[in-house]
């Protein structure tokens, strides 16, 4: 398969369990399917990226150094499992919340492609060939800022999003599963294509 294909994961509701703001390392809980969906990504040469907006820095609720550990225990809970994330990135900023330098109109916050953009350049990934994954509309519209096929989950906040918002989204997903597991066999499917 080829290797210049990325899959860009929502973190919060897609990897992990939705809770809110992620304010203490003790409220982060990976999805006990998560670990076999980025395998799934891994063993077909698929770049596995999470892309996740953390505004809660710009907010004031937690540093930056958490959202690293938090990263790190993430890391760390695939690595035991045998899966493999490829980077993680993040966006600390907010438009209009906060003081600088995390009060700001960047392009990395979703659905701005910013953070795909540094992917692309960094792993040679062609983003018109890769995917987003995430259980908010923004992720839908992440996909089609950058290019990239979209596929939308019901965990996390998905289920509510789906039931109470779509008749508002302007875009659909080309797909809708359960979660990350599922959507992780519905991109092998498409790549194999």
């Amino acid at each position: 398969m080829p290797k210049n294909i990325g899959v860009f994961i929502d973190r919060d509701g897609t990897v992990s369990e939705e809770v809110g703001y992620v304010n203490h390392l003790s409220r982060y809980h990976v999805y006990p399917w998560t670990a076999e969906a980025v395998r799934n990504f891994n063993q077909a040469g698929l770049k596995a990226i999470v892309v996740t907006n953390q505004a809660g820095v710009a907010r004031g609720y937690f540093t930056e150094e958490l959202v690293k550990q938090v990263h790190e225990k993430l890391l760390a809970e695939m690595a035991r499992a045998g899966a493999r994330f490829d980077a993680i990135y993040y966006c600390p900023h907010h438009p209009s919340v906060g003081e600088p330098p995390y009060r700001q109109s960047c392009n990395c916050r979703k659905p701005r492609t910013g953070m795909l953009e540094r992917a692309a350049a960094e792993f040679g990934i062609e983003l018109s060939r890769s995917f987003v994954i995430g259980d908010r509309y923004g992720d839908i519209e992440l996909a089609h800022n950058a290019g990239a096929r979209s596929i939308f989950v019901l965990s996390g906040y998905g289920l509510g999003e789906y039931e109470y918002q779509r008749q508002h989204w302007q875009r659909r997903p080309e797909w809708i599963g359960k979660d990350l597991l599922e959507a992780s066999q519905w991109v092998l499917e498409a790549v194999g294509e």
